[in-house]
């Protein structure tokens, strides 16, 4: 059985601090994973959410280690960026070494997120039948690493 970390329930950043929604022990697609509500500290709104799944599967080269979306009107800010570094000291402490960070081709800002964590584009790649996630003309995904 997974063992979540309660100390990483919130965790505060500069401008956002991450508050847990959900904890997830994991099912045949996805591996266990921490989802965080973002809120904006300035504010105390919520902007957005961000997950990080611990481990790694037959899914998880597709579907990413961390996944995120930022509410338009607070798009631009950097939040994405600062949440994935905050998710990957949670992935870190569970003994992991290495991410993928992955995408929508199109998605030029969550590419630009991708390149700011320092992570490296491995593939772009289409998603197979057999992902979870996968239905008819899914576009082909970025795949990227990142070193923790």
């Amino acid at each position: 059985m997974f063992d979540f970390l309660e100390e990483f329930d919130t965790l505060a950043g500069t401008d956002i601090t991450l508050r847990i929604r959900e904890k997830y022990l994991g099912d045949a697609d996805l591996p266990p994973y921490y989802y965080y509500n973002i809120f904006e500290n300035a504010t105390d709104r919520a902007v957005g959410k961000i997950s990080v799944r611990i481990g790694d599967n037959d899914q998880i080269y597709y579907n990413g280690h961390i996944g995120y979306e930022i509410e338009e009107p607070y798009r631009g800010r950097g939040y994405a960026t600062e949440a994935c570094r905050m998710v990957l000291r949670v992935a870190q402490a569970h003994g992991m070494t290495r991410c993928y960070i992955t995408c929508a081709r199109s998605n030029a800002q969550s590419r630009r997120v991708a390149e700011k964590l320092g992570a490296r584009l491995l593939d772009i790649t289409p998603i197979p039948r057999s992902c979870f996630f996968w239905h008819d003309g899914i576009e082909d995904y970025c795949v990227f690493e990142r070193t923790i």
